[in-house]
């Protein structure tokens, strides 16, 4: 097992790595292209093609079906499959995708029906780069440097989300929303060209006479099935993504036109939330070292969760900057608790899952974590329909809230230090 002091004086052979600080820098530069993106899409669903509810809960779940219908075999096929390879030929369909919108609009032929297939195109190429993504970490640096990369990349990821919405704001005041879809293409290109400097010794895995796809499949769902904490991790995380999906589907239409915020507001609000995630990031060690890895992730998991509930209160206030500062400071704390939760529970997971099954372990969890939020998103924008904006983000928070149970009532709270890998 590693030691506490090892685990302490990570810095210096991490930034004295090239490979490692390529794909740093690549991951951080894609990231605040991502988020360039993100913030246009709602944009530009809402203002110019006049969005409703159930409009976004279909863009959003376009984008996250894939977790549900290929993450399964994206998984096995990753596993099979050199994991920096995967992620350059997934950024580069990324970014074909991505340089479609701008064209459209350009044509003056762009529809709500072309956002969807863009989101669903790169949803599923975000599935096999995320799938790869995860499982590569442990191939670039040694076991005991894990967590320490993690915490660097999500810190870097988290502060390009803090820049990125920023940004977009301000340039959504200069240019249209369809232009921002070519900064988070360039993205995808500096992302696959960093990855193409990054040198590894990954090799092909040698399968198993007469192996098929299923068989591979059903192992690796085994290994997240008979694991007991991380079968408790993903139950919590897929009830909080599903009522965090019910929520966050409606956000856009929260602050554009419910609260006449704007897109400055919007960005202004996630680039808040993304501060509560850097310090989430970069806090996540200490804090584990004074409460205990075990008792911080329910603990992160059930702040995360309580602070959206300033959402619905915002709308109680009406627009205005107390509106914008209950908007922002819920996804302060929001993003801060997530982070330290996932930080944490995915370290552990990279730490005591065997090598050979990496990707088929991670695309399981994906696949349930991540494919609850298409459903989330229709039936978030189904019920803000039916119900109005302001009871759907209630059932939403009770949701995000009770997902903690799994965690808070399993054995977290008494240990000190989290697994470690075979050794422990």
């Amino acid at each position: 097992m590693a030691s506490h002091s090892a685990a302490r004086s990570t810095l210096a052979p991490l930034v004295r790595r090239p490979s490692f600080l390529a794909f740093w820098a690549g991951q951080g530069v894609s990231q605040v292209g991502v988020q360039l993106g993100q913030l246009a899409l709602p944009v530009l669903a809402v203002s110019l093609l006049g969005a409703r509810e159930l409009d976004l809960g279909v863009l959003n779940a376009a984008s996250m079906a894939a977790f549900l219908v290929v993450g399964l075999p994206a998984g096995a096929w990753v596993d099979r499959w050199l994991k920096r390879r995967t992620m350059i030929k997934a950024d580069v369909v990324r970014m074909a995708a991505m340089l479609a919108v701008p064209i459209l609009w350009w044509a003056g032929a762009l529809e709500m029906w072309h956002l969807f297939v863009v989101a669903a195109i790169v949803g599923i190429a975000t599935v096999f780069f995320d799938v790869a993504y995860q499982s590569y970490i442990p191939l670039l640096v040694d076991r005991e440097l894990v967590a320490d990369a993690n915490g660097k990349l999500e810190a870097t990821a988290q502060t390009a989300r803090l820049a990125g919405p920023a940004l977009g704001g301000f340039l959504l005041t200069v240019v249209t929303a369809p232009l921002l879809f070519a900064g988070e293409a360039a993205g995808y290109l500096v992302s696959a060209l960093c990855l193409a400097r990054v040198r590894d010794t990954e090799t092909l895995r040698q399968r198993a006479a007469g192996s098929r796809l299923p068989a591979e499949i059903r192992e690796g769902a085994a290994f997240v099935v008979s694991h007991p904490l991380i079968r408790r991790i993903v139950a919590s995380t897929a009830v909080g993504n599903l009522f965090s999906s019910v929520v966050y589907v409606l956000m856009p239409l929260v602050t554009l036109r419910e609260l006449g915020l704007g897109p400055v507001g919007l960005g202004i609000m996630l680039s808040v939330g993304s501060v509560g995630g850097v310090i989430g990031a970069l806090a996540a060690p200490h804090l584990a070292v004074r409460l205990g890895e075990g008792p911080l992730l329910p603990l992160g998991l059930m702040v995360g969760g309580a602070a959206v509930v300033l959402f619905p209160l915002a709308l109680s206030v009406g627009s205005g900057p107390l509106a914008l500062v209950l908007l922002s400071v819920g996804d302060f704390f929001m993003s801060f608790g997530v982070i330290v939760y996932n930080v944490l529970q995915v370290s552990m997971r990279q730490r005591v899952c065997p090598p050979r099954l990496l990707g088929r372990m991670n695309a399981s969890i994906r696949c349930v974590v991540w494919g609850v939020m298409p459903i989330g998103s229709l039936i978030g924008g189904g019920l803000g329909a039916e119900l109005g904006i302001a009871p759907t983000l209630w059932i939403g928070i009770v949701g995000m809230v009770l997902s903690c149970l799994p965690v808070a009532i399993g054995p977290f709270f008494r240990m000190r230090r989290l697994p470690d890998g075979e050794d422990d």
